[in-house]
């Protein structure tokens, strides 16, 4: 009977005349660990655990350690290996999801953080017919060096700076133009793809928090106070709700798919707790905690609810998984290393991914003392470039080098299959 429903909601996903709209949202700076329905306990995720109940949950999605290496990844489903040139920009030659989507008829807009390119022309240029930034053309600070992401924030709209000072919150800001977009484009296929700048820091009160000030001009320091960023997680899922209500109030829920997850895990001076055990911010590391994040895909009447899956995925995995949902067919020209999971979402059989193949270097190869990262990885295992091996499940935290000798049959046909798949990305830059 379970296959008979999966098998009718997938009919269903067919039948849709009209290109299902998407949101696509990234949560800056936060790792699985902080979210309800993966086990977190120290936050409160209502509306996302609402979305996990009533659609599906992967548990082994994995980003790149920092931010925009995993933007350029997610945007244009490549390996960083190919194009990931230098930190905070996106190499014109590439192709973007958008772009597709903007040829395919889509009405689309980008709202968040930016950190792609300091040019005025980028976003439309990516695909995005309208945009809502923070850090496009700027640096995102004022004249006195204050961070103006979050309270009284500097922000570009369509081309126009918004920096008014009147006691508004970017996020609430940000929220109320995608809505208005929603509003306006509800009557043809749009995508909104919201970069979110919650949760990254600097750590400071939201407008829900008990000493939250309207008359404070932005952060004097970085990192802020680590103690506010159960806060910001809060009301970063206050503003994913806020925009499902939305959906829901016009009637679109059945034609549009929700995904969420986060570029990696959750800053260094945070520790979150799953139960008894506690979970140490890991961004910018390469072991699990820097990059296993969240992904709740949901799409009312269309993916069954409360659904789990074990699968592999990679953000490389999302450009041709939302090609999919558009009904694209993406060019074999473009050398994509994505695999979609359109067919896991509805139920259906399709390719999976039997592993996943991270370059790593913050700085794209750019600067001479960034160091570079190089590993394939399943569910179970992981090899670096060097020969180091990780048993994953026993060992995240990749204290415990395996050495050769003491790998099981098993271990060394897995090592083997790893070294192959390495070998095959030689070709490329190292």
């Amino acid at each position: 009977m379970i296959l008979i429903g999966l098998t009718l909601i997938g009919a269903k996903a067919q039948k849709n005349i009209t290109p299902p709209n998407i949101v696509m949202i990234l949560a800056d700076d936060l790792g699985y660990e902080c979210i309800n329905s993966y086990g977190g306990t120290s936050y409160n995720t209502p509306h996302l655990t609402q979305l996990a109940q009533t659609g599906m949950q992967f548990e082994n999605c994995h980003s790149q350690p920092i931010c925009t290496p995993s933007r350029v990844k997610l945007m244009t489903g490549r390996s960083n290996k190919k194009n990931h040139v230098k930190f905070g920009y996106l190499n014109p030659k590439e192709k973007t999801f958008s772009q597709l989507l903007r040829e395919k008829g889509y009405a689309t807009m980008i709202a968040g953080k930016w950190q792609l390119g300091k040019d005025a022309s980028l976003p439309d240029y990516f695909g995005f017919d309208e945009h809502i930034l923070w850090q496009l053309t700027s640096s995102g600070r004022d004249s006195l060096g204050w961070d103006k992401r979050y309270v009284n924030p500097v922000l570009e709209i369509n081309g126009e700076i918004y920096e008014k000072n009147e006691g508004k919150y970017s996020s609430a800001i940000i929220v109320d133009y995608i809505n208005n977009f929603i509003k306006r484009k509800k009557n043809q296929p749009f995508l909104v793809y919201y970069p979110m700048i919650l949760t990254h820091c600097p750590f400071d009160p939201t407008p829900h928090s008990k000493d939250w000030d309207p008359s404070d001009l932005g952060s004097k320091t970085y990192k802020g106070n680590a103690k506010y960023f159960g806060d910001m997680v809060s009301y970063m899922d206050f503003s994913v709700g806020r925009i499902v209500k939305q959906l829901d109030d016009l009637g679109l829920r059945e034609n549009t798919i929700i995904l969420f997850t986060s570029d990696n895990g959750t800053d260094v001076p945070v520790v979150s707790m799953m139960d008894n055990l506690a979970v140490v911010g890991g961004k910018g590391k390469t072991t699990d905690n820097g990059t296993h994040v969240p992904l709740i895909v949901n799409w009312k009447g269309v993916i069954a609810q409360n659904r789990r899956s074990e699968a592999l995925l990679d953000f490389s995995d999302f450009f041709p998984t939302l090609c999919e949902v558009a009904g694209i067919s993406p060019d074999d020209s473009l050398d994509l290393d994505g695999i979609s999971f359109y067919s896991q979402l509805i139920g259906k059989y399709g390719p999976k991914r039997e592993w996943i193949h991270t370059w790593y270097n913050r700085d794209g190869g750019s600067n001479p003392r960034s160091a570079t990262s190089e590993w394939v990885m399943n569910e179970n295992y992981k090899l670096y470039v060097g020969n180091k091996f990780y048993n994953l499940k026993k060992d995240p935290e990749e204290k415990n080098k395996i050495p050769t000798n003491e790998m099981t049959g098993e271990e060394k046909k897995i090592r083997e299959s790893f070294i192959e798949v390495l070998k095959s990305y030689n070709h490329l830059r190292n």
